[in-house]
């Protein structure tokens, strides 16, 4: 796979939360963090994603918030 983002994280789905129209996906990362991410449906679908397989999370934005307390 080669793509443009600098920002590929590769982990294994730890859930899939189906909704109405969207679904949630949590990814377990090296290091025992999580990320979630909102993927339509059909794309969960397309993509055959399930609880156990590997995937990856990419990140792609010309925009990134940062916050401190």
């Amino acid at each position: 796979m080669k793509i443009s983002a600098r920002n590929v994280l590769k982990g294994r789905i730890a859930s899939l939360k189906p909704g109405t129209v969207n679904s949630e996906v949590v990814i377990d990362l090296p290091g025992g963090q999580q990320l979630v991410a909102i993927v339509t449906k059909e794309s969960a679908k397309k993509l055959k994603l399930k609880s156990g397989r590997e995937a990856y999370a990419i990140v792609k934005a010309s925009n990134v918030m940062i916050g401190v307390d």
